[in-house]
């Protein structure tokens, strides 16, 4: 688009004075583009005199032009909305944090087949997944709190996703505003947990419930942590808590008593857990390696039906310099980070590898979770 709506064209036939003469008299002087799951309405005057494709679409006599709404599908919604804002004159700076954000907004599935990843959908615009809770519960996808902007304002509200009907809707937030929380869902509940408000790290927990559609408060952390690793598996919550350098905790929420009970302790030297998963009665703690040796991902196995630790052979590399997350399919675990995505076969209670993929090389944050997804979107 010109960045001088205003501007008339010469000779070489892009339209200026003469634009009025493009527009369709059937049609309104409103027209709705759609973006995504985003929806504008602009006037159709200004679009044609400022944007090539526009002129060339009322030029074209194509069935489009009777429309009263057309759906751009190579575009993504914050881009166009900067681009309307420069073409009613005003003056727009996009920073770095600015343009690496718009890129890097988007919900994106594995594609088995070609091994790959593929877009789903975009963001809505005030959502963030930047220090934000982040889990699937009932096939629906549920982004809370985190930072937007450069500024890094608190997001405040819930955003759902639902692949069935591919749109987003959004609700209420927790009544206390957070980012740096952890996010887990079980039956009909969302709980939010820990997290930081104003640079202070919070113990209190809130749930929301599905059916009822609102935020109560739960029994607090039994102390305060931010970005803590948490895991569901056989419909019980469990989150990590450290106690540097060397200790890592493990509590489970007790919905009947609303308690945190601690289930166990691993001491291992320097190293404390940093990603949690759950397959079936065992517990998987992936920790750094001693003295802060990001390079390496070490991990521990936790029965809950004999209350032994186990540790697992091997290391697991993460060439990034980071501990990948990982989603749990079945008897397989799927590990990302931004280099490759493997799957892993649960087999008693270690992990054989199956298959690489490609990773997820973009910028910004990465979080794994598992949505059934209808055949018309994985066509898409």
């Amino acid at each position: 688009m010109s960045e001088h709506g205003g501007e008339t064209k010469d000779s070489s036939g892009c339209a200026g004075a003469d634009s009025d003469r493009l527009l369709p008299l059937s049609v309104s002087d409103k027209l709705t583009i759609v973006v995504g799951n985003t929806h504008f309405s602009e006037e159709k005057k200004l679009l044609v005199q400022s944007c090539d494709y526009f002129q060339a679409l009322y030029r074209s006599g194509m069935k489009e032009c009777q429309q009263e709404e057309i759906h751009l599908k190579c575009l993504r919604a914050r881009g166009f909305l900067i681009a309307l804002a420069v073409l009613r004159g005003a003056h727009v700076t996009c920073g770095v944090d600015e343009t690496v954000h718009a890129a890097s907004r988007t919900v994106c599935f594995l594609d088995e087949t070609s091994k790959g990843w593929k877009v789903l959908t975009d963001l809505p615009l005030e959502a963030s997944t930047s220090m934000a809770g982040v889990t699937v519960l009932d096939n629906k996808l549920y982004i809370i709190g985190g930072v937007h902007g450069v500024q890094k304002q608190v997001v405040d509200g819930c955003f759902c996703y639902s692949p069935e009907n591919n749109s987003w809707r959004r609700s209420a937030g927790p009544t206390q505003p957070r980012y740096n929380l952890s996010l887990v869902g079980v039956d009909s509940c969302l709980y939010a947990i820990g997290g930081e408000y104003e640079r202070t790290v919070m113990s209190s927990v809130e749930i929301y419930n599905l059916k009822s559609e609102r935020w109560t408060f739960a029994a607090h952390l039994p102390r305060p942590a931010a970005g803590a690793a948490c895991t569901k598996t056989m419909s019980r919550i469990f989150v990590c808590l450290w106690k540097p350098m060397e200790t890592s905790e493990i509590y489970e929420y007790i919905s009947g008593t609303d308690e945190w009970r601690l289930v166990t302790t691993l001491i291992r030297h320097q190293s404390y857990g940093h990603c949690l998963v759950g397959h079936r009665d065992n517990l998987y703690i992936m920790r750094n390696g001693p003295s802060d040796d990001f390079l390496r991902c070490l991990m521990d196995c936790y029965n809950l039906t004999t209350a032994q630790w186990t540790s697992l052979p091997g290391h697991f590399a993460n060439s990034r310099g980071s501990l990948f997350t990982a989603v749990v399919r079945g008897d397989s675990v799927f590990t990302l980070n931004r280099s490759m995505t493997l799957e892993y076969m649960v087999h008693g209670r270690n992990w054989k590898p199956r298959r690489q993929m490609k990773g997820f090389p973009r910028s910004g944050s990465v979080w794994t979770f598992l949505l059934r997804l209808p055949d018309a979107l994985m066509l898409h």
